[in-house]
């Protein structure tokens, strides 16, 4: 494109009816937005700019890169992107929050309903018959990232180091900071080259990601609001590549380190979180509530949610420039590759916790043959399993 659509070139309306209106849309696709981030983002593309005509197809791919630029939930940020652009900071929050909203309610009656009903055998079949399947959908995220991320040997090796990195205990964090590292140095080490082209990705730099990597909170050992706050609000700042991703540090901080969850507990969140609509991070308001109930939930969903609206609110003038920087383009790939070497091995680690027994073996392979092969909606897969969990456990 020869110029940047967000750099405040028109200025933002505002007024009563457009703000409901964008309260209403906003409401609406957080109500039906099942499938994950792309098909999230597919629908405000229908929505705000076929139907509505908000904004240009051009405008919206400009969003869409600027997305890329921040850590944290990419269908969120783009809707708070488009709240802006639409009526300012008061768009800007009330997008957000309208997107996140109707999942938030969802996940916390499904938290209610888990820690009344958890321990009855049908919901523990339910849970047994899905977890394989939300195997198989991270499994089928992580190919499709790779496909993507994985554009050069050298990224691949970078790749494989950060796996084995990971496997051998590496924390997250610095996985993340040295795959950065090492792909920005690698890029400044070609742009010294004569004769060598200075692009080497069209991925804009991640900037505040790396600066939420420097000012992690680590080491909360105790339980409480804030110690969950500054748990969950490190997450929601340095969380790059895809909601999924997020089941590495969710396990790294909470099982591994801290105790608060178990294996199980962590892979029943995401079911939850995978079957619901809207954002993967409502994960957070799952686990809030229980670990601490009402309060609890209320606490990590602002936690992990916050850095979104701020680094979209801070980014947004700084993107233009920015997205032109071929060597913080190359930081940006550095991460993500990290990221998705961090998925890999938390994956391999949940695999052993799903896969119990051939049927769960069976599940997982025919989940994922119907995700790669046909395209089947997740949200359908889980919905089937779980029902084929509870008919299981009712016939015994």
């Amino acid at each position: 494109m020869s110029r940047s659509h967000i750099s405040g070139d028109s200025k933002p309306s505002g007024g009563t009816g457009i703000l409901r209106e964008l309260a209403w849309v906003f409401l609406k696709l957080g109500t039906i937005g099942f499938g994950g981030p792309a098909a999230h983002i597919a629908l405000m593309e229908d929505e705000v700019v076929r139907r509505r005509g908000w904004i240009s197809h051009a405008e919206f791919l400009d969003l869409l890169a600027a997305t890329n630029l921040i850590p944290g939930p990419n269908s969120t940020e783009m809707a708070i992107h488009i709240g802006h652009r639409r009526a300012g900071a008061a768009g800007l929050f009330l997008a957000g929050a309208c997107f996140i909203l109707p999942a938030t309610l969802i996940v916390t009656l499904a938290a209610w309903s888990y820690t009344r009903l958890g321990a009855y055998p049908q919901a523990d079949a339910a849970l047994h018959a899905i977890k394989p399947v939300i195997l198989a959908v991270i499994v089928q995220a992580l190919w499709g990232m790779g496909r993507s991320a994985l554009r050069s040997p050298w990224l691949g090796a970078l790749a494989a180091a950060g796996l084995v990195a990971h496997l051998l205990g590496v924390n997250e964090l610095l996985v993340l900071g040295i795959c950065g590292a090492a792909a920005g140095l690698m890029q400044a080490t070609r742009s010294k080259r004569p004769g060598r082209p200075r692009a080497l990705g069209l991925t804009p730099p991640p900037l505040f990601g790396v600066l939420g990597i420097v000012a992690a909170p680590a080491g909360i050992a105790s339980f409480g609001l804030w110690p969950m706050f500054l748990v969950f609000l490190k997450i929601g700042s340095v969380l790059f590549g895809s909601g999924y991703v997020l089941l590495a540090f969710l396990r790294g901080d909470l099982v591994q380190r801290l105790g608060w969850l178990t294996e199980q507990q962590l892979l029943d969140a995401v079911a939850i979180g995978q079957f619901t609509p809207g954002p993967l991070f409502t994960t957070a308001t799952f686990i809030g509530y229980l670990l601490a109930g009402i309060p609890g939930a209320a606490v990590a969903t602002v936690a992990i949610f916050l850095p979104a609206f701020i680094f979209v609110a801070i980014s947004g003038p700084l993107i233009p420039m920015l997205r032109r920087s071929a060597l913080a383009g190359a930081v940006l790939d550095g991460v993500i590759v990290g990221s998705l070497a961090v998925m890999a091995s938390v994956t391999l680690s949940l695999a052993r916790v799903a896969i119990v027994d051939g049927i769960t073996a069976a599940l997982a392979l025919a989940a994922g043959i119907l995700l790669l092969r046909f395209r089947v909606n997740s949200a359908w897969l889980v919905l089937a399993a779980g029902l084929l969990g509870v008919a299981v456990g009712a016939s015994r």
